[in-house]
């Protein structure tokens, strides 16, 4: 686990220097309470002189407050370290799920992420600001505790190392239990938090098939298997801990037998059994508390190897080692060569098959077919969401894998058909394409979307919150806040997944409108669904199976392709 966490604890070393320090005089100024009583109770009690005890009262409160400042400093740098790690490592888990492609996502659950930035990060939190430290003190003090041990009395030493085996067996065997356990509890918990994080997503749905109940049991079930993973997690730990205390003080119990028999028969001073009992008390205590963290260390372990998992994982879209830089201005010219695709989820289907396709600049293409044919899928390879197994996709004549994929997508407007609206305000859902934009391109922006008088007529105007997904907006004010979001982005290639098909009459026409005034002047493909988008389109491209069949305008194709005439018919008849 310290080795996966070392990147993000290098920049750090002279605080963790420093609490080392700190942490070194903590367990030197506790050792040095068994030499101070071993001197009192000899030289002291033994010898009646109070003046003595006088001087030890004034030693023992400079070493209080000596321990006190060591302790309070380690405690603080380690806190600090351990906070500003697990921040470190929250944001690089997050810059690592935002740069995977959407195929890992067809693979991997959104929940089960989320639970992997949320609770694991928690569980190092944790094991990196108090655990860590608490079984660094208790290592040192230990180890401290047995030099003094063997200084006061070799012979009652060996015997207390004749148990250290014995400790130390069940702490090794139990604690890889317990640490497999812990992976396995995080496991669930991320299952659960996926289960949730679904029904949250989909709470309309699952309210209006009325599967409250049904949705209920599911979670109570991933809920209760969590609760069981835990609780195997728990009593394993609490057995480590008990089988090392019973150990420990059993041991402790027979080297103070023996040691009380070597101050009968004179062989050694009650000061020295006392400083032996002090330091055997503090490797006992300390091989207890080693017992206690060593379970949470096992589940910061298991915690760690999710973490690394993610960070581990790379992006199936490699960038370039020399990217080429795209042609300036851009032209917004677009060209499928031979490409052929397949999804990784669904490796034997093939979702493109051979297509070349080339839009010139300026050409607004309609892309029509049956379910499954490949429209969508030309969409996500233009955005370079993933990469063709075979042929090429190129914007003004530079293939999609000679590109920083930033550089290709900012050549890109998406207006999809089911836009998302940020849980933030409606200035800064429309400015997500283009940050940097002034007050007056927002509302030049909002004005050409037929987005600005509903906008005016909110409470706050520009500063209106939204709620999650646009919850304050109707299905046609969400569309326009989508148009008016790639107006001000004013890229030179626009992708449209038919944002009018789900609108009622009169929402339809503003969002038409809105399309009319963003297509002027751009490179445009249309996922078509009704008749008016089809025959304003400049090319018409009938797909079928992940081909491209025919190609023409309205007309030429009603009379000349069964399949467009049929698409035509059952899709375009209203």
């Amino acid at each position: 686990m310290l080795a996966a966490l070392w990147p993000f604890l290098r920049p750090y070393w002279r605080r963790l220097a420093l609490a080392g320090v700190a942490l070194v005089i903590a367990s030197g100024t506790l050792l040095a309470f068994g030499s101070g009583l071993k001197l009192l109770v000899d030289r002291g009690f033994a010898g009646g002189n109070p003046a003595l005890l006088d001087q030890a009262l004034i030693v023992m409160l400079a070493v209080v407050a000596l321990l006190a400042l060591s302790t309070f400093t380690r405690f603080f740098m380690v806190s600090w370290v351990g906070e500003r790690v697990v921040a470190d490592l929250r944001r690089a888990v997050f810059a690592r799920l935002v740069s995977l492609d959407p195929g890992f996502y067809e693979t991997s659950r959104t929940g089960d992420a989320l639970s992997r930035l949320t609770s694991d990060t928690a569980v190092m939190q944790t094991a990196v600001g108090s655990t860590i430290s608490i079984a660094l003190r208790n290592m040192l003090t230990a180890a401290g505790g047995i030099v003094m041990l063997m200084i006061t009395s070799p012979k009652l030493t060996g015997l207390v190392l004749l148990v250290v085996p014995v400790v130390l067996i069940p702490i090794l065997t139990l604690g890889r239990r317990v640490r497999r356990l812990s992976r396995s509890s995080q496991d669930l918990i991320a299952d659960m938090s996926a289960r949730a994080g679904e029904v949250m997503e989909a709470i309309r749905t699952v309210q209006a098939f009325t599967r409250e109940d049904y949705e209920e049991g599911r979670f109570g079930g991933a809920s209760e298997a969590a609760f069981s993973g835990a609780i195997s997690r728990i009593g394993m730990r609490a057995l480590l801990g008990a089988v090392v205390v019973l150990l420990v003080f059993t041991g402790i119990g027979i080297v103070l037998w023996a040691g009380g028999h070597d101050v009968l028969a004179g062989r050694m001073s009650a000061g020295q059994l006392s400083a032996f009992v002090f330091y055997a008390v503090a490797v006992a205590g300390s091989a207890a508390a080693l017992s206690e963290v060593v379970g949470e260390l096992q589940r910061a372990a298991g915690a760690a190897e999710r973490l690394v998992e993610i960070l581990g994982f790379r992006s199936a879209l490699v960038e370039p080692e020399a990217p080429l830089a795209l042609p300036e201005p851009p032209r917004g010219e677009v060209t499928f060569r031979a490409v052929s695709f397949r999804y990784p989820s669904r490796p034997e289907t093939s979702a493109l098959d051979g297509v070349d396709l080339t839009v010139a600049p300026g050409e607004t293409v309609a892309v029509v077919g049956p379910s499954g044919a490949g429209k969508t899928t030309l969409f996500q390879l233009l955005l370079r969401f993933y990469d063709p197994q075979q042929g090429e996709v190129l914007i003004d004549g530079v293939e999609a894998r000679q590109a920083l994929p930033q550089d290709w997508r900012r050549r890109i407007g998406l207006v999809p058909q089911d836009p998302f609206i940020f849980s933030a305000s409606v200035a800064d859902n429309i400015r997500y394409g283009r940050p940097g934009a002034d007050d007056a391109a927002l509302r030049e922006a909002a004005r050409a979307a037929h987005a600005l008088d509903f906008i005016e007529a909110m409470p706050e105007g520009f500063a209106s919150q939204l709620g999650e997904r646009g919850v304050r907006l109707s299905g046609g004010q969400r569309q326009r806040i989508a148009i008016a979001r790639a107006i001000l982005r004013d890229p030179a290639i626009l992708l449209l997944d038919e944002a009018t098909s789900a609108l009622d009459a009169q929402s339809e026409r503003y969002v038409q409108d809105a399309l009319n005034s963003l297509m002027q002047g751009r490179t445009t493909l249309v996922i078509a669904h009704r008749l008016a988008t089809v025959q304003s389109a400049d090319r018409i491209v009938v797909m079928d199976k992940g081909r491209i069949v025919e190609s023409g305008t309205h007309d030429s194709l009603m009379a000349e392709s069964r399949l467009y005439a049929e698409l035509a018919r059952l899709q375009f008849a209203a």
